[in-house]
């Protein structure tokens, strides 16, 4: 029996996309640069304005939980175990929420003790970060330069650091 031999198969060139000697060049309106700019501008300042009221949500909502803690401890005589366990608890149900550590609890304590009076987180504390107030709470025992350095901040923008080094060398005393 004779061996067929195979077919020689043809190769076909592999196709190639026409070259284009120039790019295309989308024709924008002439006031389109400056549309962008505003554009950019007003979704900084949306996305500035969000934060800035979650800030002050979340750090109403640590006052208030201080709050709490604070008024059981007084009148329960709730102990670290208990704080502890609802820290845990409450990370359970929020386990996507950062900030309900036991150490937290804690700061939110001393919070709504440095601060029993509601209207002044409303109006002052709630707008600084919430490390910022951790800081403040730490770091300045007397309220009235807690209170200054809460309003230095706000008015100058300080970050944290700057906040750090400003109540680190007395700034309080040298502005009045």
């Amino acid at each position: 029996m004779a061996k067929k031999k195979p077919k020689p198969q043809l190769r076909s060139k592999p196709k190639q996309s026409p070259k284009r000697t120039s790019k295309a060049v989308a024709i924008l309106p002439k006031d389109y640069a400056a549309l962008l700019a505003a554009l950019k501008e007003r979704i900084r300042a949306a996305q500035l304005r969000a934060a800035i009221t979650v800030n002050h949500e979340l750090v109403s909502l640590y006052w208030h939980i201080g709050k709490e803690v604070l008024q059981r401890q007084g009148k329960e005589g709730w102990g670290s175990k208990v704080v502890d366990s609802l820290a845990k608890d409450l990370h359970r149900e929020f386990p996507s929420m950062a900030g309900l550590s036991e150490r937290n609890l804690k700061y939110m304590r001393a919070m709504a003790e440095a601060y029993a009076e509601g209207s002044i987180v409303q109006q002052l504390v709630a707008q600084l970060p919430w490390g910022h107030n951790i800081l403040l709470l730490t770091k300045v025992k007397k309220p009235e330069h807690r209170q200054w350095y809460a309003q230095a901040t706000i008015a100058n923008g300080w970050s944290r650091a700057v906040l750090l080094a400003q109540v680190a060398t007395h700034a309080h005393r040298r502005q009045g």
